[in-house]
């Protein structure tokens, strides 16, 4: 923990604007450096233009790329473009307009020439492809939480949602193969002509006006649920007044500042400005107005693109992540009566197994996945999946009928939630989770990193079951051993390892010399740490064959 965690930003701590943006188009990333290469992960490329990881030539390959990619898909439709807050988002987001405008697909920005949130592109995907016809797609530039410094882009495909590994890995490397030529095949228009051929769409007005589709707003209203929304200087920062306005809540914007450098923001954990709403320290000013006495019934916050939420309650502060999943599942799947009854729980297999608990008291069927969202796409697409959720605080769940909301995270659909369930329960969702624990048991959980060489994480990642030779963890037998999802069959690129009331899942980080260790125990604290402290001898001993 940083010594200034929790604490306001000082002038040391904030990036030099001019100097980032300019790194985006002077410094020309070199194509033999590995960390400098278009890579894709699970929310798409993410690098600095300081460090020549998300740079001018970096987009014009990228967009490229994603022009010939849909054109052999036979994506045909238009292509919607969004943008965050962050400050390299502007000038990649025109890099973008400038290619694919070059490439003859039709474009459409936002209307108000305003930022967009993840949720709201997913939605207007999936809105116009409801209609038939040509299918559309959409590119988001965001690094979501990371810090001010980063850039990010992102594909979501037909589907709405973040493109599966066949997308990304033939989008990079065409990207990459477009770099080492001297992006000789990419095609490009000044800006000025290229945006005057983009068309326009509402984004925000389509996504307020819907919320009644999928949120219970006339109940909100009704109750008089005094909401307190922190978009965190994000993507939504229009979006709650807009919501608040059109649907009649009580609801305040207790921040409406947009700072590319995020002056406003309490450093994380590290040290470092992230705006992320799942963290303590990042969310230190809101958790602030909660504990100074402030009138609202929930209080909620974004990241820069809006696909996570935080939830603060006055008598719970900020909800752990896993925690809101749980009771966010178990209040869903009582007051949806127009979602089938095969409807499935969605959840990735690092998240709380408070959710296997809840989901088995339902009666529901449980789909566990590996870590990333996209895995959720096909049954939120068709209805299967009622709510997919990740530990790491990005969820989405259906329609009041049953249909595709989003198939992307949506970390203003969740918030509302929170507001939905204290409207109609009486309850803040913290109390609700509280009474799931009288009903389930109360599971500590915490993730810890482990010191390891790239070979041992490579090795981490193609382990099979029959590689761990333990018998028993932190005192109880083990009863599973995957290396694969249950859920859909999917390899999770590490471990995962179970007992009655315990489990712990390994998996190699991507850009750190460590792994993560995922650990929960509903024997209490003490019995986390044995967990935590034998995962390791596990993981070692598996590593050694």
């Amino acid at each position: 923990m940083h010594d200034r965690a929790g604490l306001r930003a000082l002038p040391e701590d904030l990036i030099d604007l001019d100097a980032l943006v300019r790194a985006y188009f002077d410094i020309a990333p070199d194509v033999a450096n590995p960390a400098q290469k278009v890579t894709f992960g699970t929310s798409g490329h993410r690098g600095s233009s300081l460090d020549g990881g998300f740079n001018e030539r970096h987009i014009l390959a990228i967009a490229q790329a994603v022009a010939d990619y849909r054109a052999a898909e036979g994506v045909a439709g238009p292509l919607f473009i969004g943008r965050d807050t962050h400050a390299l988002s502007e000038p990649a987001w025109r890099t973008v307009i400038e290619v694919l405008a070059a490439n003859a697909i039709e474009i459409l920005v936002d209307s108000r020439d305003g930022f967009t949130p993840t949720p709201a592109v997913s939605h207007a995907i999936l809105t116009h492809n409801r209609q038939g016809g040509a299918q559309a797609d959409g590119l988001l530039l965001t690094p979501s939480h990371n810090p001010p410094r980063d850039g990010g882009i992102k594909y979501n495909p037909p589907s709405g949602g973040p493109a599966g590994s066949d997308a990304t890995s033939a989008i990079a490397a065409r990207a990459n193969a477009l770099l080492a030529e001297g992006l000789a095949g990419v095609k490009r228009l000044p800006f000025e002509r290229a945006i005057k051929a983009a068309g326009r769409y509402d984004f925000l007005g389509r996504y307020v006006e819907d919320l009644p589709a999928v949120i219970d707003v006339e109940a909100i209203r009704a109750a008089g649920v005094r909401i307190g929304a922190d978009p965190l200087g994000g993507a939504a920062v229009a979006y709650w007044g807009a919501i608040a306005e059109r649907h009649g809540l009580n609801l305040t914007v207790v921040n409406d500042a947009v700072d590319a450098r995020w002056a406003f923001m309490p450093l994380d954990a590290d040290g470092k400005i992230r705006m992320d709403c799942s963290s303590a320290s990042a969310m230190a000013n809101l958790i602030g107005i909660m504990k100074g006495g402030a009138a609202y019934d929930v209080a909620t916050g974004n990241d820069a693109d809006a696909d996570r939420h935080g939830i603060v309650t006055p008598d719970g502060g900020l909800m752990n992540p896993n925690h809101y999943l749980a009771a966010a599942i178990s209040y869903l799947f009582s007051h949806r009566p127009g979602w089938s009854a095969d409807t499935a729980v969605g959840k990735t297999l690092v998240s709380s197994s408070m959710i296997d608990r809840v989901v088995a008291g339902l009666g529901r069927r449980l789909l566990e996945v590996p870590v990333g969202f996209k895995y959720f796409v096909p049954g939120l697409l068709d209805g299967s999946v009622g709510l997919g959720g990740e530990e790491s605080a990005g969820a989405a769940f259906l329609r009041h009928d049953g249909g595709a909301w989003t198939t992307d995270k949506d970390g203003i659909q969740l918030a509302l939630l929170a507001a939905e369930i204290q409207a109609v329960t009486g309850q803040s969702a913290s109390q609700l989770y509280n009474g799931l624990t009288e009903k389930y048991g109360a599971p500590a959980y915490a993730r810890v990193d482990a010191v390891a060489s790239r070979e041992d994480k490579a090795r981490l990642a193609k382990l099979s079951p029959s590689d761990v030779s333990a018998k028993t963890l932190a005192g109880e037998p083990i009863t599973d051993i995957l290396t694969n999802a249950p859920g859909n069959g999917e390899a999770i690129g590490g471990l995962k390892v179970c007992t009655k009331n315990a489990w712990f899942a390994a998996r190699p980080s991507g850009t750190e010399d460590v792994y993560k260790v995922y650990a929960e125990s509903f024997l209490g604290p003490d019995h986390l740490k044995q967990v935590q402290a034998e995962a390791r001898e596990v993981v070692a001993g598996a590593l050694k064959g």
